[in-house]
């Protein structure tokens, strides 16, 4: 498992804000309609959920490609923190303890990865749903909020998989 840095949540956080920037419908569109405006977000809440589920103790090609994201966002985010606005780079922003997946939950994580790759091909929502997993590679180990959203989403992943694996063994 990768660490992420201050700069990987500052790009993480940047993805986060542009999607909700170019979601925003205004408020009188979101009050007359906010099931519709809300269920427009589902495509990148889901592939964040993702994203965050793959730092979690992921091995194999799904967890070198999400250590490789995360390190180049930890790069890119403390580059620009260090030349962008005189910060300091490589600061680790990661909790210290987090949840791993188990057997059956990476299992999950396999056939989520399937299911990512073929939305990401046929969906309207492809660039909304590469968004949404390059943003919780960055945020799911982070001490944050974000971070602590990690922790739920891992144990739902040990369950169901356990129980999907559970019922068909």
């Amino acid at each position: 498992m990768n660490y992420v840095t201050y700069g990987g949540v500052t790009v993480g956080l940047c993805l986060l804000i542009h999607q909700l920037v170019t979601w925003w419908p205004g408020r009188k569109p979101l009050m007359k309609d906010p099931i519709r405006h809300a269920a427009s977000l589902a495509p990148f809440l889901a592939s964040w959920a993702y994203g965050c589920l793959t730092t979690l103790g992921v091995g194999g090609l799904i967890g070198l490609t999400s250590s490789t994201v995360l390190g180049i966002s930890n790069w890119l985010g403390d580059a620009a923190l260090v030349w962008g606005v005189g910060g300091h780079g490589g600061q680790v922003a990661a909790r210290h303890r987090f949840v791993p997946l188990s057997a059956p939950g990476i299992a999950l994580v396999l056939i989520l990865t399937v299911a990512l790759v073929a939305a990401v091909k046929k969906s309207k929502y492809g660039s909304q749903l590469k968004r949404g997993a390059w943003c919780g590679i960055c945020l799911g180990t982070s001490a944050g909020v974000a971070g602590f959203a990690a922790v739920p989403l891992a144990q739902a992943a040990n369950w169901l998989g356990g129980t999907v694996y559970g019922a068909v063994a």
